[in-house]
């Protein structure tokens, strides 16, 4: 019964279904077959208010909102200039900063396409103005972006958290080294592209006067308070004085605070538009969260994670060999279904395995992540193509064709995480 649930499931999202409904109804199709282990309706009703009914699930519309508020603040402008002044006059050191100011940003909002369309809208004019090629500056903008659901405070940590019970700030610390390679790596092979394709050293020398004359002072006191919050945030996690729940509530007063009050750069009367943006924005996760709750619960009582488990550990003999499978797994599946639905839905199921072979639950959130994060810019379903496509006017299809070398070196930082655990952990 449990392969037919699946079967279910698959089959209406292949019809044209969403996933919430998909869901539902592979949820109660066990109760209408009376299937052997199957629960009540009331009881399913009592497990999807359930899932939605937690203290740590308020983070996650919190940190979206914190988000929003920063960038009407227009905070990836002021990290850019930062990065730019330090490294801007270097070989590819434009498409770094730009790089690295999705790191940044990531750590404010938490959402890859939220990154990719911030950072995205202000720095792709000014490097296709300084003579980059377009399609490459989209590229590398769709697939930096995607490190905002990698850097903490990252929202599918937070929805991995709620579906296996991982602690979230381990998660969180755990992100920070992950994050900050695939970020190297990406740096990389955009210095190798610069070098072999060359750049406009005058363009570029005239770009970097301009931020010369500004003043090193000037620039870093603009962006002093989009540099410090990750470390107001992820500190207040780290040392214990916040949860994550708390601290997202932070992050969103002191969104407020630079945004109205150091940038000048928001109006009370823009607060409710930019509420309702976040609530619509928060709404689909929370729908697909409760019923995944649901869901992981029939499947529970009709013992699919211990039989997937099975199957598994007769079918790997090795925990490295489980891992590779599932990295595969999980980059296939970023392909077609978005980071949110796929965690609710995949990580209570294999938890069971996960103990079997002694994988530690977080450093495995961390690979999970990783792996469907990168399904932000991998054809047909990248949200982080679609984001950035229609800023350079280029089929999806074709950016996510040119997006091939960077989606390459972000899979040799994803083999380091899955086979390095201590990537993960040290911080820990």
């Amino acid at each position: 019964m449990a392969g037919l649930v699946f079967v279910v499931f698959a089959v209406f999202l292949m019809i044209g279904y969403p996933i919430v409904s998909s869901l539902a109804v592979s949820t109660i199709f066990p109760t209408l077959m009376h299937a052997r282990g199957a629960t009540s309706i009331d009881a399913l009703i009592r497990a999807i208010f359930g899932g939605a009914d937690t203290i740590a699930i308020l983070a996650v519309p919190l940190f979206i909102l914190a988000g929003v508020l920063m960038a009407r603040g227009g905070i990836s402008k002021k990290l850019f200039d930062v990065f730019a002044f330090f490294i801007g006059k270097r070989t590819a050191g434009m498409p770094c900063a730009a790089i690295a100011t999705c790191l940044f940003y990531g750590a404010i909002s938490g959402s890859g396409p939220a990154t990719a369309a911030a950072v995205g809208s202000m720095t792709i004019p000014i490097l296709i103005d300084l003579g980059y090629d377009k399609k490459f500056v989209a590229s590398m903008i769709a697939t930096a972006g995607s490190l905002g659901v990698v850097i903490p405070p990252s929202i599918p940590f937070v929805l991995y958290g709620l579906a296996t019970g991982a602690s979230v700030g381990k998660l969180f610390i755990a992100g920070v080294i992950p994050g900050l390679l695939i970020g190297v790596c990406l740096m990389g092979y955009a210095f190798v592209y610069c070098r072999k394709k060359g750049e406009d050293k005058e363009k570029i020398a005239a770009n970097y006067e301009v931020l010369r004359k500004k003043g090193f002072w000037v620039i870093f006191k603009e962006s002093f308070w989009a540099l410090i919050s990750p470390l107001i945030i992820l500190g207040g996690i780290y040392t214990g004085v916040t949860t994550p729940t708390e601290a997202a509530c932070v992050s969103v007063f002191y969104s407020l605070f630079a945004s109205m009050f150091i940038y000048h750069s928001l109006r009370v009367d823009e607060l409710w538009d930019l509420v309702i943006s976040s609530v619509r924005g928060y709404a689909p996760l929370c729908f697909i969260l409760a019923i995944a709750t649901a869901f992981s619960r029939v499947l529970t009582l009709l013992r699919a994670p211990q039989d997937i488990s099975k199957y598994l550990a007769a079918t790997f003999n090795s925990a490295d060999m489980l891992l590779l499978a599932i990295v595969v797994l999980f980059f296939l599946l970023g392909m077609v279904m978005d980071t949110g639905p796929a965690i609710v839905i995949m990580a209570p199921i294999l938890m069971p395995t996960l103990k079997l072979y002694h994988i530690d639950p977080v450093h495995f959130g961390v690979i999970m992540v990783v792996c469907l994060a990168i399904g932000l810019v991998t054809p047909p379903f990248g949200l982080n193509l679609f984001v950035v496509a229609p800023m350079v006017d280029t089929p999806v299809m074709t950016l996510g064709r040119e997006a091939i070398p960077f989606i390459v070196v972000y899979f040799v930082a994803i083999v380091l995480i899955t086979w390095v655990p201590a990537l993960s952990l040290a911080l820990i």
